[in-house]
C-alpha cells in the first residue's frame, strides 16, 4: 500500500514539474514576443506599385572608340615606350613608341641609293651630251660635204665625162653619209632619252622607296586621336595566360595595342542569359549603380537587345552563349570612365496596385514564410504568401494588409 501512494505521488510531482515546464516555455515565448516598437526595427506594410527589376552585370563602355594598333611595313616591331594603363590623355599626346633601328638603317640605305641614281642621271645625261654634240659635228660635217659635192656635180657641162660621173658618185656619196650621220644622230638622241629614262624610273623608285622607309620611320610613334583614357589590350604569351602589352613585348602588323574610348559618349554593356532575355523589350527603364561611384545612381534605357546569341569569352569555362544588351545613360559626371563595372536593375514589369512589404521583414519558419505583425504591444507570427520578389520587396498575395508594421528582425531570436 505505501509502496503504491509513493509512486502516485512521484508521477503527481512529475506532472505537475512537466505543466510548469510547458506554462514557463510558452510565458517565456510570448514575453520574447512582446517587445516595445519603440526599441524595435519596423516597416510598413504598402499599397503602392510594385516594379519587379531584373539585376544584371555590366561594365561602363565608350560608344565610340579608336584601336591604336601597330603598323603595317615597317618591319620588326618592338615596343620600347607605351603609356600606363588607364591613363588619360588629350589628342596628340604620345601612346606608344616601337624600335626603329631596322627602319633607320632600311632608310639610310635608300637614301644612298637615291644619290647613287642621281649621280647616274647626272652621268648619263653628260655622256648623251657628248655624244649628241659629236653627232651633231657629224651631221653638219656630212652636209657640207653633200653641198660642196652638188656644186662640184653642177660643173659637169665645163668638165669630162670621167670627171662629171666622179662628181656624181662624190654626190651619192656624201648624200649617203649625210643619211647616215642624221640617222645616227636620230638614234643616239633616242638611245639616251631611254637611258635616261630608265635611270629616271630607277630614282623615282628609290625616292618613292625613302618616302615609305620616311612613313613608316613616323608610323612607329603612335599618338592619341582624341582625348580619353588608355585601355591597353592583351595579348598572348608563348607561357601563360593572356597580359597587356608592355615595353619590350614584340607585336605584329595590325595588332591592337591599346584601345582609347571617347568618354564623352557612354554606355552600359552587359551580357544576360537565355531566360533573362525574355523578360527584356526595348525601351525599358534601369537604375544603374556603378562599384566605384556609390554615392550616385544612373537613369537607363534599354537601347539595344542582340537577336542572337553569342558566345561570351570573359564569363569562364565551359564557355556560355548569352545574349548581349546595352543601355544609354542619362546624365553624366566628370568620374566616369570606361571599364568601371556596373550593376542595373531593369523594370521588367509593374503591377500599379499591389500590396508590398519589404523582404527583410519575411522570414522563413518550417518550409514556409511568415511576418511577424504589430499586435498592441506583442509581434504576432502570421504565415504570408508571397507573389512576386524584386530586390528588398516582396508582392504579397495573401496574408498582409496595407498599413500593418511588420517587424525587421525576427522578434523570437531578439535578445
Amino acid at each position: 500500500m505505501n509502496g503504491g501512494s509513493q509512486k502516485g505521488k512521484s508521477r503527481k510531482k512529475l506532472l505537475v514539474v512537466a505543466a510548469i515546464l510547458v506554462v514557463g516555455g510558452l510565458v517565456f515565448g510570448a514575453f520574447r514576443l512582446a517587445n516595445s516598437a519603440v526599441n524595435f526595427p519596423m516597416a510598413d506594410v504598402k499599397r503602392k506599385e510594385f516594379v519587379d527589376y531584373l539585376e544584371i552585370k555590366g561594365e561602363v563602355k565608350a560608344i565610340r572608340s579608336a584601336v591604336i594598333a601597330a603598323p603595317y611595313g615597317a618591319g620588326d616591331l618592338q615596343i620600347l615606350k607605351l603609356v600606363d594603363n588607364a591613363t588619360k590623355v588629350k589628342k596628340g599626346d604620345f601612346l606608344v613608341e616601337f624600335d626603329a633601328t631596322t627602319v633607320k638603317q632600311k632608310l639610310a640605305e635608300d637614301q644612298s641609293a637615291v644619290k647613287s641614281a642621281e649621280a647616274e642621271i647626272q652621268q648619263s645625261r653628260a655622256a648623251s651630251r657628248l655624244k649628241e654634240e659629236q653627232d651633231v659635228t657629224d651631221a653638219m660635217t656630212a652636209k657640207y660635204d653633200t653641198e660642196k659635192a652638188r656644186m662640184d656635180a653642177s660643173k659637169q657641162e665645163i668638165l669630162s665625162v670621167i670627171e662629171g660621173e666622179q662628181a656624181k658618185l662624190k654626190l651619192a656619196d656624201a648624200e649617203q653619209k649625210q643619211k647616215e650621220t642624221e640617222a645616227k644622230l636620230k638614234a643616239d638622241r633616242a638611245a639616251a632619252a631611254s637611258d635616261l629614262s630608265s635611270k629616271q624610273q630607277k630614282h623615282d623608285q628609290a625616292v618613292f622607296q625613302v618616302e615609305l622607309d620616311e612613313r613608316a620611320l613616323e608610323s612607329l610613334t603612335l599618338r592619341a586621336p582624341l582625348d580619353g583614357v588608355v585601355a591597353l589590350q592583351n595579348h598572348w604569351q608563348p607561357q601563360g595566360s593572356p597580359t597587356p602589352f608592355k615595353p619590350g613585348d614584340r607585336a605584329w602588323p595590325g595588332a591592337a595595342i591599346a584601345e582609347l574610348p571617347d568618354g564623352s559618349a557612354l554606355m552600359i554593356a552587359a551580357r544576360v542569359e537565355e531566360a533573362e532575355r525574355g523578360q527584356l523589350k526595348l525601351g525599358q527603364s534601369a537604375t544603374v549603380r556603378l562599384d566605384a561611384l556609390p554615392d550616385r545612381s544612373f537613369d537607363g534605357r534599354l537601347d539595344t537587345i542582340s537577336p542572337t546569341a553569342s558566345m561570351d569569352f570573359g564569363a569562364g569555362w565551359p564557355i556560355p552563349r548569352n545574349f548581349a544588351v546595352e543601355l544609354g545613360l542619362a546624365g553624366s559626371d566628370a568620374r566616369l570612365t570606361p571599364g568601371m563595372g556596373a550593376t542595373v536593375r531593369i523594370a521588367v514589369a509593374r503591377v500599379p496596385d499591389g500590396i508590398v512589404a519589404p523582404t527583410n521583414a519575411l522570414f522563413r519558419k518550417a518550409g514556409r514564410i511568415v511576418a511577424y505583425v504589430r499586435r498592441g504591444s506583442r509581434f504576432e507570427e502570421t504565415p504570408v504568401e508571397v507573389s512576386r520578389q524584386s530586390g528588398d520587396e516582396a508582392l504579397i498575395a495573401k496574408g498582409l494588409a496595407p498599413g500593418e508594421r511588420l517587424a525587421l528582425k525576427d522578434p523570437t531570436l531578439a535578445k
